[in-house]
C-alpha cells in the first residue's frame, strides 16, 4: 500500500500543469498614446474587462478576451474626449465596444510571450499582436504592450485622416492584475 500512495504521488507531480481561468482585478490600466500636432497625448480606457485562460507551461493552449467600452475613453481633455468618442474617431454611439480575442499565445523566452489576437474595432477587424510578460503568482500579472495602425480600423477619417496631424501608429499598453476566476 505505501509503495502504491508513493507512485500516485509521483504521478500527480508529473502531470502538466492546468491551465487557470483569470478575471482581472483593480489596479489594472489600459492606456494609449500618439502624437497630435507632434505634441504626445495620452489616454486610457477605465471601463475594460479581461478574461484569460494562461498556463506558462502551455502557451498554446491560452484564450485572451478583452471588452472595451469605447465611450469610456478619456484623455483628461474634454475637447479631445468629445471628438475622441465622436463620429470622425471611435463613434461610440454606434460602435459601443472593442473586443480582443487571442487564442493561444507564442512564448518569446523567459517570461516574455506574444498573443497573435483579432481586434474588433470601429466595425472592422484586423490582426493585432500583444506581447507581454507574465508574472505569476498570489495575483499574477500581465504587461503588455500592442501598437494599433488606426486608419486600417477607420478611426480618424476626413481631415483626421491625415497622418501629418496625428500618426497611424497608436501605441496601447496594459497592465493586467489577474486574480482567480470565481
Amino acid at each position: 500500500m505505501p509503495r502504491s500512495l508513493l507512485a500516485l504521488a509521483l504521478c500527480a507531480l508529473a502531470a502538466p500543469a492546468l491551465a487557470a481561468d483569470y478575471v482581472q482585478a483593480p489596479g489594472s490600466s489600459l492606456v494609449f498614446a500618439g502624437t497630435y500636432q507632434r505634441e504626445t497625448f495620452t489616454g486610457r480606457f477605465p471601463e475594460f474587462r479581461t478574461t484569460l485562460r494562461f498556463d506558462p507551461a502551455d502557451p498554446a493552449a491560452a484564450r485572451l478576451e478583452v471588452d472595451i467600452p469605447l465611450a469610456s475613453a478619456t484623455t483628461g481633455n474634454p475637447d479631445y474626449d468629445g471628438e475622441m468618442r465622436g463620429p470622425a474617431f471611435f463613434d461610440s454611439a454606434r460602435f459601443a465596444t472593442a473586443r480582443y480575442t487571442a487564442q493561444g499565445v507564442r512564448a518569446l523566452g523567459g517570461d516574455r510571450y506574444a498573443a497573435d489576437g483579432t481586434l474588433a474595432l470601429h466595425g472592422v477587424e484586423r490582426p493585432v499582436t500583444l506581447t507581454f510578460t507574465w508574472t505569476p503568482g498570489e495575483r499574477p500579472v500581465l504587461a503588455g504592450r500592442a501598437t494599433v495602425p488606426r486608419l486600417a480600423f477607420n478611426i480618424g477619417v476626413g481631415e483626421w485622416a491625415s497622418t501629418s496631424i496625428i500618426p497611424d501608429d497608436i501605441a496601447v499598453s496594459t497592465k493586467v492584475v489577474l486574480a482567480p476566476a470565481p
